[in-house]
């Protein structure tokens, strides 16, 4: 088990080197044979610079040949099929998508929150800042995967995935185990007037999330944000990785430390077929 005291913050994630590929997972999920997870990293790809190396984002402008065998690496190391996968084309908003065993290989318009309960049918999305929400309900065998960044924090996507899996599966926030992956930390992740005010008002404490710099500028606490939403909705197992993805660069695509020139790491959960 690798204790990672990145910005402050403790965790218990386990780093896990498969062959090239190193990813990470959440101490609370792996106790569940029945999941399969994986937060991964930039190391261990086919891809070249700035996309190095293991990205799996077709939309930045890295060969798409290196991102398929990418995307073939990564479920290999998982034991899942790549045919199997449901992901979403994201749009860094609030929408969530029930899927069904007629998504396997189909991707979600204009949606960051997937939620199913089938079998064998793989959720993956990708990151380069904002925050990966894993949900499992060991009651009723369902997950839910997000991406939420600041505006879909604001717009209560935690909220919102814990609500559609209460809604398709009888979910219960409090028998929820909640994972938040790597994202930008406090540490990083300044803001403008523009998203202060946002969080201001979507947010009912939000003046507390975000933190005056020495220097004047606003940070946002994107992971206190998300961890504080989950917690209202009655959400009492959530570990918070505490990785920067900003800091570590070595490990993970940040698209704003490497200003917009970078790929995006995956994050896969599924219930095993």
């Amino acid at each position: 088990m690798h204790q990672a005291p990145l910005c402050g913050r403790l965790t218990a994630v386990e780093r896990v080197q498969n062959e090239t590929l190193v990813y990470y997972r959440f101490a609370s999920l792996a106790r569940h044979p029945e999941i399969v997870h994986g937060v991964f990293t930039r190391l261990g790809g086919a891809s070249q610079p700035p996309y190095a190396s293991l990205n799996v984002g077709h939309t930045v402008g890295d060969d798409l040949a290196a991102v398929e065998a990418n995307h073939a690496r990564i479920c290999q190391a998982l034991g899942i099929a790549r045919s199997a996968i449901a992901t979403a084309r994201q749009v860094h908003g609030s929408r969530v998508a029930l899927v069904g065993p007629e998504d396997r290989g189909r991707i979600a318009p204009a949606t960051d929150g997937l939620v199913t309960n089938v079998p064998g049918v793989p959720l993956m999305l990708r990151f380069a800042d904002c925050v990966p929400l894993l949900l499992y309900d060991p009651v009723h065998r369902a997950i839910g995967l997000a991406h939420a960044g600041w505006r879909g924090t604001v717009e209560g996507l935690a909220r919102k995935v814990v609500l559609a899996m209460a809604e398709a599966f009888g979910s219960r926030p409090r028998d929820l185990v909640v994972g938040l992956g790597p994202a930008i930390g406090p540490c990083c992740y300044s803001v403008g007037e523009e998203v202060a005010r946002a969080v201001r008002a979507a947010l009912p404490d939000g003046g507390s999330l975000l933190r005056c710099q020495g220097d004047g500028t606003l940070h946002f606490d994107l992971w206190e944000a998300n961890r504080w939403e989950l917690a209202e909705q009655g959400v009492e197992q959530i570990e918070v990785a505490g990785l920067c993805t900003a800091c570590h660069v070595d490990e993970f695509f940040s698209h704003r430390a490497e200003r917009g020139e970078t790929g995006r790491f995956g994050v896969i959960l599924g219930l095993r077929g």
